[in-house]
């Protein structure tokens, strides 16, 4: 790292003077997006060797990814739809700074809430889709995400199509208090309906998914997947810790802990995640 330290000179003549200055020359600079560290293994990776789907090279870790990013890595081509788009909060609590905070958010996102919801095709079989984007505002549940997702199962039992959710959250958003936290039951009763149509579910649980969203929907797919070391929980580690008073296990709340106990049916590689739902989906009567 030598290089980078380096204070090399180069000579300048000063026409006011006889005398020759010496003057020293501008560092040369790293950009900051050039390289990323692993949140898992600590290592230091060139981002173009994280590739499209943004996993680690040496311990397969999944960095985020934002919605628009996932669908590209998804769905088959130009064949996402976009639906329920320009439902706004009723900002319950009057919440101050609230409206501001979600304008700022839609700006730097480009999404109208922590949730895009459609349609597409994936391997030619038309799906209801949804997927969770923690870049807007940690993908916090308020009203508008439980009206988009339970607007989707409506939509998908009307249509007779499976549901693919993709989740992740920080939990209700405190914005919107008590209200948030009734969207847990207003989608889980969508949920059931279409579950009792006779309709296919799937969840695919990416980091972190957290709170009242894994209390709720998250947790009732039919089959439920989730991306290689996926924070999966309610509570967090520390609330936890002080309740029970013992120390938890490493790899508590990890998506690998679930399924050595039975919570996730498969762990499944970013790389791997549109064959093997398209799989899931063609053994679940998939609409073409």
């Amino acid at each position: 790292m030598a290089l980078f330290s380096r204070k090399d000179k180069y000579i300048r003549i000063n026409p006011n003077r006889s005398t020759v200055q010496a003057t020293p020359q501008t560092k040369p600079e790293v950009p900051d997006e050039l390289f990323d560290k692993c949140p898992s293994c600590k290592k230091t990776i060139y981002q173009k060797d994280l590739g499209e789907a943004k996993t680690c090279p040496f311990c397969s870790y999944n960095f985020r990814i934002s919605a628009k990013e996932r669908i590209t890595l998804l769905v088959d081509e130009n064949s996402f739809d976009e639906l329920f788009t320009g439902i706004e909060t009723a900002n319950p609590l009057n919440f101050p700074g609230y409206k501001e905070k979600l304008d700022d958010t839609r700006q730097k996102t480009g999404l109208d809430e922590a949730v895009l919801t459609g349609t597409a095709h994936i391997h030619g079989q038309k799906v209801a889709l949804g997927i969770m984007d923690a870049n807007f505002i940690m993908a916090s549940m308020g009203t508008v995400v439980g009206e988009k997702i339970t607007r989707l199962f409506e939509m998908a039992k009307e249509k007779n199509l499976p549901v693919v959710l993709f989740t992740a959250s920080g939990g209700a958003r405190m914005q919107e208090g008590i209200m948030s936290l009734m969207q847990m039951a207003k989608i889980s009763a969508a949920v059931k309906q279409h579950s009792n149509a006779g309709l296919f579910y799937l969840t695919v649980l990416t980091d972190p998914t957290t709170g009242g969203v894994t209390a709720s929907f998250a947790m009732e797919g039919d089959v439920i997947l989730a991306e290689p070391q996926t924070l999966v929980g309610f509570a967090g580690r520390r609330v936890i810790e002080n309740t029970v008073r013992e120390t938890l296990p490493d790899d508590f709340q990890k998506a690998e802990f679930l399924l050595e106990h039975g919570f996730v049916d498969k762990i499944v590689k970013r790389q791997d995640l549109r064959d093997t739902i398209g799989l899931l989906l063609k053994l679940h009567g998939g609409v073409v």
